[in-house]
């Protein structure tokens, strides 16, 4: 009985913690950097937002809204604003097929 008790506890202290970051937001900022014999050979810079979507608007931070692969509409400039993915893809390969046989 006392360990339903106790992760109950432990359960509603996780959740509190999880919105009151994502009501807040949260930055991680880190860089990482590879080096071989003092020269550097990769260097990572990790930027991290951790906040709900109102906040993000709030901050002024909506890219999604207008990422054609997060959205159900397909980008307008992709020869109409009908065409479907696969339809893109048929496109391409026409245009390639037709390339090809004109320099052939």
């Amino acid at each position: 009985m006392g360990s339903d008790i106790q992760s109950s506890i432990q359960s509603d202290g996780l959740a509190d913690i999880l919105e009151r970051i994502i009501d807040k937001g949260v930055v991680i900022a880190g860089d990482v950097t590879v080096s071989l014999v003092g020269i550097e050979l990769l260097s990572i810079k990790l930027r991290l937002l951790i906040a709900s979507v109102d906040k993000a608007k709030e901050l002024g931070i909506n890219w999604w809204e207008h990422d054609p692969m997060l959205t159900a509409r397909p980008a307008a400039a992709l020869d109409g604003p009908d065409m479907t993915r696969s339809e893109i893809l048929e496109r391409i390969a026409e245009l390639e097929k037709q390339l090809a046989s004109s320099n052939a």
